[in-house]
């Protein structure tokens, strides 16, 4: 927890070093929202696990999308190189995780929440920040508990996208 917040202090102290412009939504449907960021991929990365963990949440995993891609591109047959960077961030939070689950057991299946974050390989130094929205249905509980769900995600995003 400590290091998470010295992670976070130190972006904020660095923030104004690499200040990103300001975000737009460039996909929101019913599935993802996609917000598109010219901004430094690492630096970028760095920020939203801070961001993630300064909301009292342990990141589960990271998935490093883009190289596995990379490493299995010869063995699939194609050498195409679709991203310069893309990474998924995997996290739960106990409370809202809890909510979700006591409203509806079934619910397991919506934990983890992911955050992808890429960067495609014909465009450098245009970052996107998506994540899957998650259909807000069920019963008045379970509806709560989604909608939870997406101010979370949407306050880690913007927290470090605005």
């Amino acid at each position: 927890m400590a290091r998470a917040r010295m992670g976070w202090v130190l972006a904020l102290l660095l923030w104004p070093l690499g200040a990103m412009a300001q975000a737009t939504v460039v996909l929101d449907n019913g599935a993802l929202k996609v917000y598109k960021v010219k901004g430094d991929f690492a630096e970028t990365f760095e920020f939203l696990q801070a961001a993630i963990g300064d909301q009292g949440i342990k990141i589960n995993n990271i998935s490093y999308i883009g190289k596995m891609l990379q490493r299995t591109a010869e063995a699939v047959g194609t050498g195409k190189e679709v991203y310069a960077n893309a990474n998924a961030l995997e996290f739960c939070s106990a409370v809202i995780s809890r909510e979700m689950m006591e409203a509806d057991p079934n619910n397991i299946v919506l934990c983890p929440y992911i955050i992808y974050i890429y960067e495609l390989a014909a465009a450098p130094g245009e970052l996107y920040v998506a994540y899957r929205k998650p259909e807000i249905t069920g019963n008045e509980a379970t509806r709560k508990a989604l909608a939870k769900v997406t101010a979370l995600l949407e306050s880690i995003i913007g927290s470090v996208l605005n």
